[in-house]
Protein backbone atom coordinates (compact mmCIF):
# COMPACT_ATOMS: atom_id res chain seq x y z
CA UNK A 1 0.00 0.00 0.00
CA UNK A 2 1.32 3.22 -1.22
CA UNK A 3 1.84 5.45 1.94
CA UNK A 4 0.29 9.40 1.36
CA UNK A 5 3.64 11.61 2.98
CA UNK A 6 1.08 13.75 4.48
CA UNK A 7 -1.16 11.75 5.59
CA UNK A 8 2.03 9.66 7.49
CA UNK A 9 3.46 12.99 8.73
CA UNK A 10 0.29 13.74 10.25
CA UNK A 11 0.23 10.38 11.71
CA UNK A 12 3.86 9.82 12.02
CA UNK A 13 5.71 12.68 12.02
CA UNK A 14 5.41 14.20 15.31
CA UNK A 15 6.39 10.61 17.04
CA UNK A 16 9.40 9.93 15.01
CA UNK A 17 10.36 13.33 15.66
CA UNK A 18 10.84 13.00 19.28
CA UNK A 19 12.60 9.49 18.68
CA UNK A 20 14.97 11.13 16.59
CA UNK A 21 15.62 13.81 19.20
CA UNK A 22 15.39 11.01 22.07
CA UNK A 23 18.11 8.76 20.37
CA UNK A 24 20.38 11.68 19.43
CA UNK A 25 20.63 12.51 23.01
CA UNK A 26 21.59 9.11 23.88
CA UNK A 27 23.75 9.29 21.07
CA UNK A 28 25.45 12.54 21.91
CA UNK A 29 25.66 11.52 25.77
CA UNK A 30 27.41 8.55 25.24
CA UNK A 31 29.73 9.64 22.81
CA UNK A 32 31.12 12.47 25.11
CA UNK A 33 31.11 10.82 27.88
CA UNK A 34 33.27 7.65 25.97
CA UNK A 35 35.86 10.34 24.60
CA UNK A 36 36.00 12.20 28.08
CA UNK A 37 37.28 8.62 29.88
CA UNK A 38 39.44 8.04 26.58
CA UNK A 39 41.05 11.22 26.38
CA UNK A 40 40.63 12.96 29.56
CA UNK A 41 43.87 13.72 31.48
CA UNK A 42 42.39 13.08 34.77
CA UNK A 43 41.46 9.88 33.50
CA UNK A 44 44.73 8.64 31.93
CA UNK A 45 45.97 6.57 34.43
CA UNK A 46 42.75 4.68 35.27
CA UNK A 47 42.78 4.14 31.37
CA UNK A 48 45.85 2.69 30.97
CA UNK A 49 44.60 -0.02 33.98
CA UNK A 50 41.07 -0.46 32.68
CA UNK A 51 41.69 -0.03 29.13
CA UNK A 52 37.52 0.53 27.05
CA UNK A 53 35.99 -1.50 29.60
CA UNK A 54 36.05 2.20 31.60
CA UNK A 55 35.09 4.01 28.46
CA UNK A 56 31.84 1.91 27.79
CA UNK A 57 31.26 1.36 31.52
CA UNK A 58 31.04 5.23 32.22
CA UNK A 59 29.03 6.20 28.76
CA UNK A 60 26.57 3.59 29.25
CA UNK A 61 26.18 4.87 32.73
CA UNK A 62 25.17 8.59 31.22
CA UNK A 63 22.73 6.85 29.00
CA UNK A 64 20.91 4.92 32.10
CA UNK A 65 21.12 8.36 33.77
CA UNK A 66 19.28 9.82 31.28
CA UNK A 67 16.87 7.50 30.56
CA UNK A 68 16.21 6.55 34.58
CA UNK A 69 15.01 10.00 34.76
CA UNK A 70 12.79 10.59 31.31
CA UNK A 71 11.15 6.79 32.58
CA UNK A 72 8.93 8.40 35.12
CA UNK A 73 7.74 11.36 33.16
CA UNK A 74 5.48 9.70 31.31
CA UNK A 75 3.80 7.83 33.73
CA UNK A 76 3.17 11.05 35.85
CA UNK A 77 -0.64 11.05 34.60
CA UNK A 78 -2.09 13.90 36.43
CA UNK A 79 0.74 16.00 34.78
CA UNK A 80 -0.41 14.91 31.58
CA UNK A 81 -4.00 15.60 31.84
CA UNK A 82 -2.97 19.04 33.15
CA UNK A 83 -1.09 19.66 30.32
CA UNK A 84 -3.98 18.17 27.96
CA UNK A 85 -6.48 19.84 29.27
CA UNK A 86 -5.32 23.48 29.35
CA UNK A 87 -5.58 24.43 25.68
CA UNK A 88 -3.51 27.25 25.56
CA UNK A 89 -0.07 25.74 26.66
CA UNK A 90 -1.08 22.54 24.39
CA UNK A 91 -1.98 22.22 20.56
CA UNK A 92 -4.04 19.48 19.20
CA UNK A 93 -0.42 18.35 17.66
CA UNK A 94 0.83 18.24 21.33
CA UNK A 95 -2.10 16.11 22.95
CA UNK A 96 -1.75 13.76 20.25
CA UNK A 97 1.79 13.59 21.22
CA UNK A 98 0.90 12.64 24.81
CA UNK A 99 -1.27 9.99 23.62
CA UNK A 100 2.42 8.43 23.14
CA UNK A 101 3.59 9.05 26.37
CA UNK A 102 3.17 4.84 26.86
CA UNK A 103 4.85 4.21 23.71
CA UNK A 104 7.70 6.50 25.04
CA UNK A 105 7.92 5.01 27.90
CA UNK A 106 8.57 1.53 26.95
CA UNK A 107 11.27 2.95 24.78
CA UNK A 108 13.29 4.64 27.83
CA UNK A 109 12.73 1.18 29.30
CA UNK A 110 14.02 -1.27 27.01
CA UNK A 111 16.64 1.47 26.83
CA UNK A 112 17.63 0.76 30.42
CA UNK A 113 17.38 -2.64 29.99
CA UNK A 114 20.12 -2.60 26.88
CA UNK A 115 22.48 -0.08 28.64
CA UNK A 116 22.46 -2.14 32.03
CA UNK A 117 23.52 -4.99 29.67
CA UNK A 118 26.50 -3.10 28.54
CA UNK A 119 27.33 -1.07 31.75
CA UNK A 120 27.05 -4.50 33.41
CA UNK A 121 29.85 -6.25 31.22
CA UNK A 122 31.74 -3.72 30.92
CA UNK A 123 32.17 -3.34 34.60
CA UNK A 124 32.46 -7.73 34.44
CA UNK A 125 35.53 -6.74 32.21
CA UNK A 126 36.87 -3.97 34.00
CA UNK A 127 36.75 -6.18 37.76
CA UNK A 128 39.09 -8.37 36.14
CA UNK A 129 41.47 -5.58 34.74
CA UNK A 130 41.78 -4.54 38.74
CA UNK A 131 42.74 -7.80 39.75
CA UNK A 132 45.46 -8.39 37.09
CA UNK A 133 46.46 -4.92 36.52
CA UNK A 134 46.88 -4.02 40.23
CA UNK A 135 48.79 -0.62 40.00
CA UNK A 136 51.79 -0.74 42.83
CA UNK A 137 52.78 3.18 41.76
CA UNK A 138 49.33 4.23 42.50
CA UNK A 139 47.65 2.03 45.40
CA UNK A 140 44.69 4.41 46.05
CA UNK A 141 43.45 3.54 42.18
CA UNK A 142 43.28 0.24 43.00
CA UNK A 143 39.91 -1.58 43.64
CA UNK A 144 41.56 -4.68 44.58
CA UNK A 145 43.53 -5.25 47.52
CA UNK A 146 46.34 -7.05 46.07
CA UNK A 147 47.18 -8.50 42.68
CA UNK A 148 45.06 -11.49 41.60
CA UNK A 149 42.27 -10.67 44.19
CA UNK A 150 39.65 -13.30 43.07
CA UNK A 151 37.30 -11.12 41.02
CA UNK A 152 34.04 -12.78 42.47
CA UNK A 153 35.26 -11.51 45.75
CA UNK A 154 35.78 -7.72 44.47
CA UNK A 155 31.86 -8.07 43.31
CA UNK A 156 30.75 -9.44 46.39
CA UNK A 157 33.01 -7.07 49.09
CA UNK A 158 32.34 -3.91 47.46
CA UNK A 159 28.97 -1.33 47.86
CA UNK A 160 28.84 -1.05 43.85
CA UNK A 161 28.98 -4.64 43.40
CA UNK A 162 26.61 -5.74 45.92
CA UNK A 163 23.96 -2.81 44.71
CA UNK A 164 24.82 -3.63 41.32
CA UNK A 165 23.63 -7.29 41.75
CA UNK A 166 20.35 -6.17 43.45
CA UNK A 167 20.12 -3.57 40.65
CA UNK A 168 19.88 -6.36 37.64
CA UNK A 169 17.79 -8.79 39.80
CA UNK A 170 15.01 -5.96 40.34
CA UNK A 171 15.32 -4.89 36.65
CA UNK A 172 14.98 -8.85 35.10
CA UNK A 173 12.17 -8.98 37.41
CA UNK A 174 10.39 -5.96 36.06
CA UNK A 175 11.72 -6.94 32.45
CA UNK A 176 9.99 -10.43 32.30
CA UNK A 177 7.15 -9.18 33.79
CA UNK A 178 6.18 -6.66 31.05
CA UNK A 179 6.17 -8.85 28.15
CA UNK A 180 2.44 -9.00 27.01
CA UNK A 181 1.57 -12.38 28.10
CA UNK A 182 2.58 -11.60 31.35
CA UNK A 183 0.33 -8.48 31.48
CA UNK A 184 -2.56 -10.21 29.61
CA UNK A 185 -2.91 -13.30 31.60
CA UNK A 186 -1.46 -12.51 35.20
CA UNK A 187 -1.94 -8.71 35.67
CA UNK A 188 -1.22 -8.45 39.05
CA UNK A 189 2.31 -9.94 38.44
CA UNK A 190 3.37 -7.23 36.25
CA UNK A 191 1.65 -4.40 38.71
CA UNK A 192 3.12 -5.94 41.88
CA UNK A 193 6.84 -6.26 40.45
CA UNK A 194 6.67 -2.68 38.44
CA UNK A 195 6.42 -1.33 41.94
CA UNK A 196 9.92 -2.57 42.52
CA UNK A 197 10.85 0.68 40.85
CA UNK A 198 10.67 2.42 44.07
CA UNK A 199 13.19 -0.14 45.61
CA UNK A 200 15.08 0.00 42.21
CA UNK A 201 15.42 3.70 42.72
CA UNK A 202 17.09 3.90 46.26
CA UNK A 203 19.46 1.15 45.83
CA UNK A 204 20.86 2.87 42.41
CA UNK A 205 21.07 6.21 44.53
CA UNK A 206 23.60 3.97 46.87
CA UNK A 207 25.44 2.39 44.09
CA UNK A 208 27.88 5.13 43.00
CA UNK A 209 28.59 5.92 47.05
CA UNK A 210 31.53 3.34 46.73
CA UNK A 211 33.68 5.35 44.60
CA UNK A 212 34.92 2.36 42.80
CA UNK A 213 36.15 5.04 40.15
CA UNK A 214 39.01 7.47 40.73
CA UNK A 215 39.79 10.60 38.84
CA UNK A 216 43.23 12.36 39.32
CA UNK A 217 42.96 15.56 41.06
CA UNK A 218 46.41 17.46 40.71
CA UNK A 219 46.68 17.35 36.47
CA UNK A 220 48.95 20.55 36.82
CA UNK A 221 51.60 19.09 39.08
CA UNK A 222 51.66 15.56 38.02
CA UNK A 223 51.00 15.49 34.29
CA UNK A 224 49.70 12.13 33.44
CA UNK A 225 52.95 10.51 32.61
CA UNK A 226 55.31 12.41 34.05
CA UNK A 227 59.13 11.54 35.75
CA UNK A 228 57.94 10.67 39.02
CA UNK A 229 61.02 10.62 42.10
CA UNK A 230 61.25 7.46 42.44
CA UNK A 231 61.22 6.66 38.38
CA UNK A 232 64.65 5.93 36.76
CA UNK A 233 65.58 7.08 34.19
CA UNK A 234 65.65 4.00 31.66
CA UNK A 235 61.92 3.14 32.98
CA UNK A 236 60.96 6.18 31.91
CA UNK A 237 62.45 6.22 28.89
CA UNK A 238 60.82 2.67 28.25
CA UNK A 239 57.52 4.77 29.28
CA UNK A 240 58.06 8.00 26.63
CA UNK A 241 58.07 5.31 23.74
CA UNK A 242 54.93 4.27 24.70
CA UNK A 243 53.31 7.38 26.14
CA UNK A 244 54.86 9.70 23.61
CA UNK A 245 55.69 12.04 26.92
CA UNK A 246 58.24 14.94 26.81
CA UNK A 247 60.20 13.96 30.20
CA UNK A 248 58.74 16.47 32.62
CA UNK A 249 59.64 15.66 36.19
CA UNK A 250 56.43 15.41 38.51
CA UNK A 251 56.43 17.79 41.26
CA UNK A 252 54.48 15.81 43.91
CA UNK A 253 52.68 12.09 43.76
CA UNK A 254 49.67 11.81 41.98
CA UNK A 255 46.61 12.02 43.97
CA UNK A 256 43.29 10.79 43.46
CA UNK A 257 39.59 10.79 44.56
CA UNK A 258 36.24 9.01 43.82
CA UNK A 259 33.64 11.43 41.74
CA UNK A 260 30.52 12.67 43.80
CA UNK A 261 27.74 10.71 42.77
CA UNK A 262 25.67 12.19 40.00
CA UNK A 263 22.87 9.89 39.45
CA UNK A 264 20.91 11.86 42.17
CA UNK A 265 21.21 15.12 39.88
CA UNK A 266 19.72 13.31 36.96
CA UNK A 267 16.94 10.93 39.00
CA UNK A 268 16.01 13.53 41.70
CA UNK A 269 14.01 16.02 40.06
CA UNK A 270 11.96 13.32 37.93
CA UNK A 271 11.39 11.29 41.53
CA UNK A 272 10.00 14.38 43.07
CA UNK A 273 8.23 15.24 40.60
CA UNK A 274 6.34 11.72 40.01
CA UNK A 275 6.21 11.10 44.12
CA UNK A 276 4.47 14.51 44.28
CA UNK A 277 1.96 13.49 41.82
CA UNK A 278 1.22 10.43 43.62
CA UNK A 279 0.75 11.86 46.78
CA UNK A 280 -1.53 14.09 45.21
CA UNK A 281 -3.50 11.35 44.03
CA UNK A 282 -3.48 9.50 46.81
CA UNK A 283 -4.99 12.85 49.04
CA UNK A 284 -7.81 12.95 45.75
CA UNK A 285 -8.76 9.67 46.06
CA UNK A 286 -8.78 8.46 49.97
CA UNK A 287 -12.12 8.90 50.07
CA UNK A 288 -14.32 6.16 49.19
CA UNK A 289 -16.74 6.40 46.02
CA UNK A 290 -20.76 5.69 46.92
CA UNK A 291 -21.99 2.44 44.83
CA UNK A 292 -25.53 4.13 43.58
CA UNK A 293 -26.15 0.85 41.20
CA UNK A 294 -24.79 -1.99 39.93
CA UNK A 295 -26.48 -3.66 36.38
CA UNK A 296 -25.63 -7.04 34.68
CA UNK A 297 -25.55 -6.55 31.22
CA UNK A 298 -25.30 -9.77 28.33
CA UNK A 299 -22.07 -11.17 27.42
CA UNK A 300 -20.76 -10.58 31.21
CA UNK A 301 -21.01 -7.13 31.53
CA UNK A 302 -21.46 -5.25 34.43
CA UNK A 303 -22.53 -1.28 34.76
CA UNK A 304 -21.43 0.53 37.45
CA UNK A 305 -22.98 3.87 38.33
CA UNK A 306 -21.19 5.73 41.39
CA UNK A 307 -21.38 9.61 43.15
CA UNK A 308 -18.32 11.18 44.33
CA UNK A 309 -17.87 15.03 45.93
CA UNK A 310 -16.85 17.82 44.02
CA UNK A 311 -15.56 14.51 40.62
CA UNK A 312 -15.42 16.36 37.19
CA UNK A 313 -14.25 14.71 34.16
CA UNK A 314 -14.65 15.25 30.60
CA UNK A 315 -15.82 12.59 27.52
CA UNK A 316 -13.05 9.78 26.68
CA UNK A 317 -11.73 10.27 30.16
CA UNK A 318 -11.07 7.42 32.18
CA UNK A 319 -10.65 6.16 35.68
CA UNK A 320 -8.40 3.75 38.20
CA UNK A 321 -10.49 1.86 40.57
CA UNK A 322 -9.13 0.48 43.84
CA UNK A 323 -11.20 -1.89 45.53
CA UNK A 324 -9.62 -3.48 48.96
CA UNK A 325 -12.13 -6.46 49.53
CA UNK A 326 -9.93 -8.10 46.52
CA UNK A 327 -6.47 -6.23 46.43
CA UNK A 328 -5.47 -3.57 48.93
CA UNK A 329 -2.27 -2.81 46.40
CA UNK A 330 -3.84 -3.87 42.91
CA UNK A 331 -5.45 -0.74 40.84
CA UNK A 332 -7.09 -0.93 37.08
CA UNK A 333 -7.99 1.51 34.82
CA UNK A 334 -11.70 2.14 33.58
CA UNK A 335 -13.27 4.05 30.64
CA UNK A 336 -15.87 6.50 31.90
CA UNK A 337 -18.77 5.39 30.04
CA UNK A 338 -21.03 8.49 31.60
CA UNK A 339 -19.54 11.66 33.14
CA UNK A 340 -21.18 13.78 35.63
CA UNK A 341 -23.59 16.77 34.08
CA UNK A 342 -25.10 19.77 35.41
CA UNK A 343 -28.41 17.95 36.04
CA UNK A 344 -26.79 14.49 37.18
CA UNK A 345 -23.87 14.21 39.22
CA UNK A 346 -23.52 10.04 38.89
CA UNK A 347 -20.56 8.41 36.08
CA UNK A 348 -20.20 5.36 35.46
CA UNK A 349 -18.07 2.71 34.03
CA UNK A 350 -18.75 -1.07 32.17
CA UNK A 351 -16.39 -3.73 32.62
CA UNK A 352 -15.79 -7.04 31.16
CA UNK A 353 -15.92 -10.01 33.34
CA UNK A 354 -12.38 -11.33 32.21
CA UNK A 355 -9.83 -12.61 34.77
CA UNK A 356 -9.26 -13.05 38.64
CA UNK A 357 -9.94 -9.52 39.87
CA UNK A 358 -12.72 -8.14 37.80
CA UNK A 359 -14.74 -12.10 38.93
CA UNK A 360 -14.13 -11.61 42.29
CA UNK A 361 -15.05 -7.50 42.08
CA UNK A 362 -18.34 -8.70 40.51
CA UNK A 363 -19.03 -11.24 43.29
CA UNK A 364 -18.45 -8.29 46.03
CA UNK A 365 -20.88 -6.55 43.91
CA UNK A 366 -23.60 -9.65 43.24
CA UNK A 367 -23.03 -11.90 45.46
CA UNK A 368 -25.39 -15.12 45.13
CA UNK A 369 -28.53 -14.97 47.63
CA UNK A 370 -27.90 -17.63 50.04
CA UNK A 371 -30.97 -20.00 50.06
CA UNK A 372 -31.01 -20.84 54.30
CA UNK A 373 -31.46 -17.24 54.61
CA UNK A 374 -34.53 -16.63 52.42
CA UNK A 375 -37.00 -18.31 54.72
CA UNK A 376 -39.23 -15.04 54.84
CA UNK A 377 -39.73 -12.50 51.80
CA UNK A 378 -37.81 -9.44 53.62
CA UNK A 379 -36.45 -6.19 51.87
CA UNK A 380 -32.60 -6.05 52.53
CA UNK A 381 -30.49 -3.67 51.73
CA UNK A 382 -27.52 -4.51 49.65
CA UNK A 383 -24.18 -3.46 51.08
CA UNK A 384 -21.85 -3.05 48.40
CA UNK A 385 -18.01 -3.40 48.90
CA UNK A 386 -15.85 -0.22 49.44
CA UNK A 387 -14.21 1.19 46.27
CA UNK A 388 -12.05 3.82 45.74
CA UNK A 389 -11.50 6.18 42.42
CA UNK A 390 -8.51 7.93 41.40
CA UNK A 391 -8.94 10.07 37.85
CA UNK A 392 -10.19 11.61 36.00
CA UNK A 393 -7.07 11.01 33.25
CA UNK A 394 -6.94 11.74 29.74
CA UNK A 395 -6.84 9.61 26.69
CA UNK A 396 -6.87 9.91 22.91
CA UNK A 397 -11.03 9.40 22.63
CA UNK A 398 -11.31 13.45 24.51
CA UNK A 399 -10.03 14.31 21.33
CA UNK A 400 -13.47 13.60 19.17
CA UNK A 401 -15.20 16.50 19.59
CA UNK A 402 -12.13 18.84 18.32
CA UNK A 403 -12.01 17.81 14.72
CA UNK A 404 -15.25 18.70 12.08
CA UNK A 405 -15.52 15.01 11.28
CA UNK A 406 -14.83 12.35 13.33
CA UNK A 407 -14.78 8.23 12.62
CA UNK A 408 -15.27 6.21 15.92
CA UNK A 409 -14.25 2.77 15.46
CA UNK A 410 -14.82 0.16 18.26
CA UNK A 411 -14.83 -3.24 19.00
CA UNK A 412 -16.70 -5.21 21.51
CA UNK A 413 -15.99 -3.11 24.59
CA UNK A 414 -13.83 -0.91 22.96
CA UNK A 415 -17.10 0.70 23.00
CA UNK A 416 -16.55 2.54 26.21
CA UNK A 417 -14.39 5.00 25.60
CA UNK A 418 -16.99 6.76 23.10
CA UNK A 419 -20.25 5.59 25.18
CA UNK A 420 -19.20 8.57 27.19
CA UNK A 421 -19.41 10.67 24.28
CA UNK A 422 -22.86 9.71 22.71
CA UNK A 423 -24.06 10.45 26.53
CA UNK A 424 -22.44 14.28 26.03
CA UNK A 425 -23.99 14.42 22.67
CA UNK A 426 -27.11 13.00 24.10
CA UNK A 427 -27.47 15.94 27.55
CA UNK A 428 -26.08 18.90 25.14
CA UNK A 429 -28.46 21.32 24.61
CA UNK A 430 -27.56 24.10 21.74
CA UNK A 431 -24.63 22.06 20.56
CA UNK A 432 -22.47 25.00 21.09
CA UNK A 433 -19.85 23.89 22.85
CA UNK A 434 -18.55 21.43 19.94
CA UNK A 435 -16.37 21.93 17.24
CA UNK A 436 -17.89 18.31 15.37
CA UNK A 437 -19.83 18.75 12.42
CA UNK A 438 -20.53 14.81 11.72
CA UNK A 439 -19.78 11.98 14.00
CA UNK A 440 -19.25 7.92 11.92
CA UNK A 441 -20.28 5.54 14.74
CA UNK A 442 -18.71 1.85 13.73
CA UNK A 443 -18.92 -0.65 16.28
CA UNK A 444 -18.50 -4.32 15.51
CA UNK A 445 -19.57 -6.96 18.25
CA UNK A 446 -18.85 -11.09 17.95
CA UNK A 447 -22.65 -11.78 19.50
CA UNK A 448 -25.65 -9.90 18.88
CA UNK A 449 -26.60 -9.26 22.42
CA UNK A 450 -23.42 -7.08 22.79
CA UNK A 451 -25.64 -4.50 21.57
CA UNK A 452 -27.88 -4.52 23.94
CA UNK A 453 -25.23 -2.48 26.49
CA UNK A 454 -25.71 0.69 24.54
CA UNK A 455 -28.53 0.20 22.55
CA UNK A 456 -30.95 2.47 24.51
CA UNK A 457 -28.75 5.07 24.40
CA UNK A 458 -27.71 4.94 20.60
CA UNK A 459 -31.62 4.68 20.03
CA UNK A 460 -32.38 7.87 22.56
CA UNK A 461 -29.68 9.54 20.62
CA UNK A 462 -31.00 9.27 16.94
CA UNK A 463 -34.42 10.42 18.20
CA UNK A 464 -33.44 13.39 19.61
CA UNK A 465 -31.26 13.84 15.97
CA UNK A 466 -34.18 13.14 13.80
CA UNK A 467 -36.25 15.71 16.24
CA UNK A 468 -34.16 18.16 15.93
CA UNK A 469 -33.84 17.69 11.78
CA UNK A 470 -30.19 16.15 11.94
CA UNK A 471 -29.75 13.50 10.55
CA UNK A 472 -26.92 13.43 8.91
CA UNK A 473 -24.73 14.30 12.07
CA UNK A 474 -24.69 10.40 13.64
CA UNK A 475 -24.01 8.21 10.98
CA UNK A 476 -24.14 4.60 12.35
CA UNK A 477 -23.27 1.07 11.38
CA UNK A 478 -23.33 -2.19 13.30
CA UNK A 479 -21.62 -5.05 12.41
CA UNK A 480 -22.05 -8.72 13.55
CA UNK A 481 -19.47 -10.91 12.85
CA UNK A 482 -20.78 -14.38 14.22
CA UNK A 483 -23.28 -15.95 11.54
CA UNK A 484 -24.32 -18.83 12.50
CA UNK A 485 -27.17 -19.26 14.60
CA UNK A 486 -27.69 -15.48 14.80
CA UNK A 487 -30.57 -14.53 17.11
CA UNK A 488 -32.66 -11.54 16.05
CA UNK A 489 -33.00 -7.72 17.59
CA UNK A 490 -37.12 -7.93 17.34
CA UNK A 491 -38.01 -5.24 19.95
CA UNK A 492 -40.10 -2.53 18.44
CA UNK A 493 -37.90 0.03 20.04
CA UNK A 494 -34.70 -0.86 18.59
CA UNK A 495 -35.96 -0.34 15.26
CA UNK A 496 -33.15 2.57 14.13
CA UNK A 497 -30.49 -0.19 15.36
CA UNK A 498 -31.94 -2.95 13.18
CA UNK A 499 -31.92 -1.04 9.86
CA UNK A 500 -28.31 -0.66 10.60
CA UNK A 501 -27.14 -3.84 11.73
CA UNK A 502 -25.28 -5.87 8.95
CA UNK A 503 -24.34 -9.36 9.33
CA UNK A 504 -19.98 -10.08 8.33
CA UNK A 505 -17.30 -8.18 8.76
CA UNK A 506 -16.91 -4.10 8.18
CA UNK A 507 -15.34 -3.47 4.50
CA UNK A 508 -13.04 -0.70 5.74
CA UNK A 509 -12.38 0.49 2.17
CA UNK A 510 -15.43 1.41 1.23
CA UNK A 511 -16.10 3.34 4.25
CA UNK A 512 -12.73 5.47 4.04
CA UNK A 513 -13.73 5.94 0.25
CA UNK A 514 -17.55 7.37 1.60
CA UNK A 515 -16.28 9.32 4.38
CA UNK A 516 -13.61 10.86 1.40
CA UNK A 517 -16.10 11.49 -0.52
CA UNK A 518 -18.01 13.79 1.64
CA UNK A 519 -15.69 15.39 3.43
CA UNK A 520 -12.79 16.44 0.94
CA UNK A 521 -10.00 18.48 1.99
CA UNK A 522 -10.66 18.06 5.69
CA UNK A 523 -8.86 16.85 8.80
CA UNK A 524 -10.73 13.86 9.96
CA UNK A 525 -9.98 12.45 13.57
CA UNK A 526 -10.36 8.48 13.11
CA UNK A 527 -10.51 6.56 17.21
CA UNK A 528 -10.32 3.31 17.13
CA UNK A 529 -10.36 1.00 20.39
CA UNK A 530 -10.28 -2.61 19.48
CA UNK A 531 -8.78 -5.35 18.73
CA UNK A 532 -5.15 -5.42 17.35
CA UNK A 533 -6.20 -6.65 13.14
CA UNK A 534 -8.86 -3.76 13.27
CA UNK A 535 -6.50 -1.23 14.86
CA UNK A 536 -3.60 -2.14 12.10
CA UNK A 537 -5.82 -2.17 9.07
CA UNK A 538 -7.08 1.25 10.07
CA UNK A 539 -4.12 3.10 10.74
CA UNK A 540 -2.47 1.53 7.12
CA UNK A 541 -5.28 3.48 5.95
CA UNK A 542 -4.93 6.63 7.56
CA UNK A 543 -2.03 6.35 6.05
CA UNK A 544 -2.38 5.58 2.69
CA UNK A 545 -2.16 7.67 -0.53
CA UNK A 546 -5.11 6.42 -2.05
CA UNK A 547 -6.98 9.04 0.17
CA UNK A 548 -5.23 11.98 -1.22
CA UNK A 549 -8.48 14.74 -1.08
CA UNK A 550 -8.64 14.14 2.53
CA UNK A 551 -6.08 13.58 5.87
CA UNK A 552 -7.35 10.90 8.01
CA UNK A 553 -5.31 11.58 11.73
CA UNK A 554 -5.01 8.01 13.48
CA UNK A 555 -6.01 8.17 17.19
CA UNK A 556 -5.66 4.94 19.11
CA UNK A 557 -7.06 3.66 22.47
CA UNK A 558 -4.92 1.05 24.72
CA UNK A 559 -6.40 -0.97 27.79
CA UNK A 560 -2.97 -2.26 28.57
Amino acid sequence: MVVSVRSWVANEGGKHLVMVLWLGANTWLFTKTFLLYSTGQQYQYLYRMLGLGLCISRASASVLNLNCSLVLLPMCRSLLTFIRGTHTLSSRKTRRLLDKSKTFHVACGVAICIFSVVHVSAHLVNVVNFSVSYSDDFPALNLARYRGEDPKLIVLTTIPGVTGILLVLILFLIFLSSSHCIRVSYYEIFWYTHNLFIVFYIILMVHMIGGALKYQTNIEAHPPGCLRANQSSTEHQDNELEQGHDGERCREEAHFQPHIPQTWLWVSGPLCLYCAERFFRYIRSRDPVTIVTVIRHPCDVIELRMLKKNFKARPGQYIVLNCPGVSSFENHPFTLTMCPSENKETFGIHLRIVGDWTERFTQLLLPQPRIDLEILPMVQQRRYPKLYVDGPFGSPSAEVFNYDVSVCVAGGIGVTPFACVLHALLSSDGWTGFRLQRLYFVWVCRELHSFYWFAELLCALHQKLWQENRPDYFNLKLYVSQRDNLPSMSEEKYGPLISRLLVGRPRWNLLFDEIEKTNRHKRVGVFCCGPKGISRTLHRLCNSAQFSGTTFEFNKESFS
